[in-house]
Formats: C-alpha cells, sequence, structure tokens
C-alpha cells in the first residue's frame, strides 16, 4: 500500500486562506461570484505551484514566497504622476478605486466592485487552467477595479492610464477593457508604490473588437521588498492591432504572464519587453500566444539587463492551430549579464500544427564588449558613464521602435533612473 502524505503548508498558503477566512464578509459579489472565490480559494489549498509544474519551473512559487502580509487598511500610497505627460489618470489606491474620475469622450468608465456586486462579471472569473496560481489569488481576493470601454471609432488623443499604486499590505485589482470597432488608444498600467514587503496582484483584460489599434504600456517599477503577481489577458479581432510594451524596473518576486489569442484574420501582435533586474530579484515573464485563425502574424523582442544576483526568467510558447495557416510568429531574447552572479533563463516553445507557416525563435546572452567600452573611455568618459552609454544603446531598440516621440521620451526617462541607483 502506498500512503501520500500532504505536504505541510507553508507559511504563505496558509496566510492566504486564513485571510479569505477573515475577510470573506467583506469581499463583494452576488452568488455566482462567490462560488467562483470558493472554487479559488479551492485551488490554494492544493497548494502554490513548484517547479515540477512545467509553466513555473524556473519560478519555484511555493519556495520563493516565503510569506504573505496581513492587510493595512490604514497605509496610504502615495499619489504618483503619470508616466506620459498629459495622461487622464484612472488612480487605484491600495486596491481602491476613487469616485472623482476624468471625463472622456467616448470612453465609459464603471467600478468594478459594481459588476462584482451585481454578478455581471462572474463569468469572467474563471481560471485559466490548473496551475493559474495569479488568477486563483486575484479571484479570491479582488475587490475593485476600473471597467472601461472605448466606444467604436474612438481615437483617444492623449494616454489613459491605469495606476495601481499600493502603500502595503495586499491589494488584489482587475482592469477589464474593450475597444470598440475601428477605435484607436494608448493605455498605460502603472504598477507602482511605496510600501514594503506588500503583496499585489493584478489582472488586465483587453478585447480588441475589429480593426482596433491599442498601444499598451506596462510599467512595474514596485519597491525591492514588493511581491508582484500580474497577467495580461488579450483577445484580437479581425484586422485588430495590439503592440504590448512591457517595462520591469522593480520588485522583490516579480510574475508578470501575457496570454494572447489572435481570434480574428489579419490580427497583428506585437510585444516589445525591457527588464531591468538588480540586487537579488526574480522577474519572470512567462507568454502563451495561440495564433488560432489563418493570416495572422506577430512579433517578440526581450531585452534583458541583470546585476547582482537577480534572477530573470522568460517563457515564450507560440501555439499556431491546424487551422491557422499563413502565420508569420517570430520571437527573440536578449540578454546582458552586468554580473557572475546574475542568472538569466530562457525557454522559447513553438508548437505548429498548421504546415503554410512562418516561425521562428531565438535567444542570445552576452556581456559588455570589452573593445567598446575601452573605446569610450580612451575618449576620456568613466567607466560607469561609458557602461551605462553601452546598456542603453542595448536597450535603445525596442524602445525607439515604438515611434511615439513622447512615449520614448518618457521611457528613456525611467532607464536613466534605474540607471542613477544601480548602473
Amino acid at each position: 500500500m502506498n500512503i501520500h502524505a500532504t505536504p505541510q503548508r507553508t507559511a504563505a498558503e496558509t496566510a492566504l486562506i486564513d485571510a479569505f477566512g477573515e475577510r470573506l464578509s467583506l469581499l463583494p459579489g452576488d452568488g455566482d461570484v462567490m462560488v467562483k472565490r470558493d472554487n479559488a480559494i479551492e485551488a490554494l489549498k492544493v497548494g502554490l505551484p513548484t517547479k515540477r509544474v512545467e509553466a513555473w519551473h524556473y519560478t519555484d512559487l511555493r519556495r520563493l514566497l516565503s510569506s504573505v502580509p496581513a492587510y493595512d487598511e490604514t497605509a496610504r500610497p502615495r499619489a504618483v504622476a503619470p508616466v506620459f505627460e498629459g495622461s487622464a489618470v484612472l488612480p487605484m489606491l491600495n486596491g481602491a478605486s476613487v469616485k472623482k474620475l476624468p471625463s472622456i469622450e467616448g470612453v465609459t468608465v464603471q467600478s468594478l466592485a459594481d459588476k462584482l456586486i451585481d454578478g455581471s462579471f462572474a463569468p469572467a472569473l474563471d481560471l485559466d487552467r490548473a496551475d493559474d496560481a495569479i488568477g486563483a489569488v486575484n479571484v479570491a481576493f479582488v475587490v475593485d477595479g476600473y471597467f472601461v470601454d472605448i466606444a467604436a471609432g474612438t481615437q483617444l488623443a492623449a494616454p489613459l492610464e491605469l495606476q495601481n499604486v499600493q502603500g502595503g499590505g495586499q491589494a488584489h485589482v482587475r482592469f477589464p477593457v474593450r475597444v470598440g470597432t475601428g477605435a484607436k488608444a494608448t493605455l498605460v498600467e502603472r504598477q507602482t508604490g511605496d510600501g514594503e514587503n506588500a503583496f499585489v496582484s493584478s489582472v488586465s483584460q483587453l478585447t480588441l473588437d475589429e480593426g482596433a489599434e491599442v498601444l499598451w504600456v506596462i510599467v512595474q517599477d514596485q519597491p525591492e521588498s514588493m511581491t508582484q503577481l500580474s497577467q495580461f489577458k488579450a483577445e484580437i479581432g479581425k484586422d485588430a492591432k495590439l503592440t504590448l510594451f512591457i517595462m520591469n524596473a522593480g520588485g522583490k518576486l516579480v510574475r508578470e504572464e501575457i496570454l494572447v489569442n489572435t481570434k480574428g484574420e489579419g490580427a497583428v501582435f506585437t510585444l516589445r519587453g525591457v527588464n531591468l533586474l538588480a540586487a537579488d530579484s526574480h522577474t519572470d515573464v512567462t507568454m502563451v500566444l495561440d495564433h488560432s485563425v489563418p493570416n495572422t502574424s506577430s512579433t517578440e523582442v526581450i531585452r534583458n539587463v541583470v546585476t547582482g544576483n537577480a534572477h530573470g526568467v522568460f517563457q515564450g510558447r507560440i501555439n499556431v492551430a491546424q487551422y491557422a495557416q499563413k502565420t508569420d510568429a517570430r520571437m527573440a531574447c536578449n540578454t546582458l549579464l552586468l554580473s557572475d552572479d546574475g542568472e538569466f533563463s530562457t525557454k522559447p516553445e513553438l508548437e505548429i500544427f498548421a504546415d503554410d507557416v512562418q516561425c521562428g525563435h531565438g535567444a542570445t546572452v552576452t556581456e559588455i564588449n570589452r573593445n567598446h567600452l575601452f573605446y569610450l573611455m580612451a575618449r576620456g568618459i568613466d567607466e560607469k558613464t561609458a557602461r551605462g552609454l553601452l546598456v542603453k544603446a542595448f536597450l535603445a531598440e525596442v524602445i525607439e521602435e515604438l515611434e511615439d516621440e513622447p512615449v520614448v521620451d518618457a521611457l528613456e526617462v525611467l532607464l536613466d533612473n534605474w540607471f542613477q541607483t544601480h548602473g
């Protein structure tokens, strides 16, 4: 007879389960929503994923998430300026929406708490898979967020910034966004805060109708003690275009999942990412891209800079369905190691069932070219400045490719700020 002992729960697993029981009466939702919450906490009771789970092989969440802080109702995070000057801002402060919001022509904004209370958001709370730990945490605890609807034909003159600002304890938010037919918009998702040892989960859900065009920029610059678990989900309709740009420049433990489905012919998905890793941080960007219909295309380029004892991960999986002929999909991950103790793990994957496609992937790891460094220093540039110039040149390509000067300028300022601290 084989007896399988149930592993003892970790402090983090126990804290999450206990917090659910303590906060159950404070969580908004009708009967259907509460069923989804119960299902989520039951999934967490099975245990957080370990490296034995393939999708979490490089991020052993059960080991890395050593503790979860209690809720801090007294936390008051500082207000933050928008990433791009002139943006309309929808702030979430310690997981709660604000009442006074900007009025934007063609844009409807609703509190997610209202849609949880009336149950209309319940169908969107299903977990994607058995190992969907981020989804389970968020579904169990989400209280608020912003439901954004951009009407068909709308062209936003200024970016719309969704801010998740954390001042301590825990916060769990969602940002569902629908962009109507032919609409064009730039949206910024800002994950930041000033709390120590805080724990945050955030899920963004984007739906692009036919012919819509969106630039979505994620800027994560949490404090170095923060745990950030995030998902970005998108469905791209016929002839719609989505450009997703991610900059990770903070956090102690970060997992960013990107789940994209090209659901309409002519859909185009572009991903550009910059991961700036320092100290003993662990940052994992994991993407699953489904090409579900014919005549769709995608390109993904990730650039990573690793210093100190940091560990980074990029897992990119592209699935091409049998029906998805004429797919063009290309993926690359390039890493610059600035430290002997830094690590970066890359796992690109292609699963192709169609026979008329163009698909490819590649990965490189390198260090600063000593000849280039010597060339700059020989012309009177000190070593720190010279190294910074070479690193910025390595990253500039993916930033400048956005071809939006105000956006590029703002991202370069964030880059300079990071180098001042970690260069």
